[in-house]
């Protein structure tokens, strides 16, 4: 969806749906506001909305999930179904357990709404999710909602094998995949890094717990990194991994403006990846996983040079491809992979001796 070299990204067509008559109108006005965007059009629940993303198909929707007749969950079913098509959703933070259900139903990505009411602080926020849409491969949206599965009590030994695992807009849906995809019977620890909202990370990590076979919570400062436990950086905050003054393997949580490396992105994959290059070594595997930017780039070079393996999620399977490629141009990735082959390779990494 964007343009080719010396032509100018070609307009995206926006349907705005929400209930709110005051909210349709500001949406709309956000989104008219910005460079290569129209609004072709509005609905007011999910019902007239399938009939008009059917109509006039358009190149992305923003989303309201509470509505009457319809609701956004099975408007985005039905979408899904019969014309796949990227939807940002716009949500009150009270309902983010209600963004991961319309995340796996296919929606792109979310912005949260203030608490206070009202779209207008988002703006800035809306826009660069309408410059994703742009990077968006669409092939690749897809539905990974899943039933919950058994799983695996989280040990207090430290697993011999780390996997550092960093995403952004496509990652819940990729991280449940792959997570997913991995037996419950390795000595292998998890610390994940995924671009998302403060007070919407406890909400994944619950989620994942629930899909996989591994335990699964937020971080907090001083947890332990175990086999089998899945640690997921706080929204708003940066998550390394340090060794105490005992010597175990633990979570450190840091403010946004906690001294080290520029970080753009919070949390923060490169600082991640660095903590994991100098206290774990070859004992490090670090995956880049769907998202734009290039969060994770310097991060990957570091975990190669430490010794430790190396992967990014291939344009096969990367709903966007923008930080798994570049973290490949750096030419310190061992591999580039679809998400079931990632797995894979993260199974391997775990069993080697």
């Amino acid at each position: 969806m964007t343009g080719r070299a010396g032509h100018e990204p070609r307009t995206l067509r926006a349907l705005v749906v929400d209930d709110s008559g005051a909210s349709r109108a500001e949406l709309t006005r956000i989104l008219a506001g910005a460079p290569g965007v129209i609004v072709v059009g509005a609905a007011r629940d999910g019902e007239e909305a399938l009939r008009e993303a059917l109509r006039l198909r358009p190149d992305f929707v923003v989303l309201d999930l509470q509505m009457p007749r319809m609701d956004g969950f099975t408007f985005l079913r039905l979408l899904m179904a019969q014309r796949p098509t990227p939807a940002i959703v716009v949500s009150a933070q009270a309902g983010r357990s209600d963004v991961f259900k319309a995340l796996e139903l296919g929606a792109l990505d979310f912005v949260a709404k203030p608490e206070g009411g009202g779209v207008a602080a988002i703006r800035e926020e809306l826009l660069e999710k309408c410059e994703t849409v742009r990077a968006l491969r669409l092939e690749n949206l897809s539905q990974v909602a899943g039933a919950p599965v058994a799983r695996a009590g989280a040990g207090r030994a430290e697993p011999r094998r780390v996997a550092l695992v960093g995403a952004s807009t496509g990652g819940p849906q990729a991280i449940l995949q792959l997570l997913a995809g991995i037996p419950a019977d390795l000595s292998l620890g998890f610390v994940i890094a995924q671009h998302m909202p403060e007070r919407f990370t406890a909400a994944f990590a619950e989620r994942l717990g629930r899909h996989t076979p591994f335990s699964a919570q937020e971080a907090a400062d001083g947890d332990l990194v175990a086999a089998g436990r899945v640690l997921v950086a706080p929204g708003g905050h940066h998550l390394e991994v340090r060794r105490d003054g005992t010597g175990a393997l633990r979570a450190a949580v840091l403010p946004r403006d906690a001294p080290g490396p520029v970080a753009r992105c919070c949390p923060s994959i490169d600082r991640l990846f660095g903590s994991g290059a100098r206290v774990l070594g070859p004992r490090a595997c670090a995956a880049v996983l769907t998202g734009m930017g290039h969060d994770g780039r310097d991060g990957i070079v570091e975990v190669r040079r430490a010794g430790g393996l190396t992967l990014a999620e291939s344009s096969d399977s990367a709903v966007v491809y923008g930080m798994p490629q570049a973290a490949a141009e750096t030419g310190a990735v061992d591999a580039v992979l679809r998400l079931d082959a990632l797995a894979a390779a993260i199974v391997r990494f775990a069993r080697e001796p």
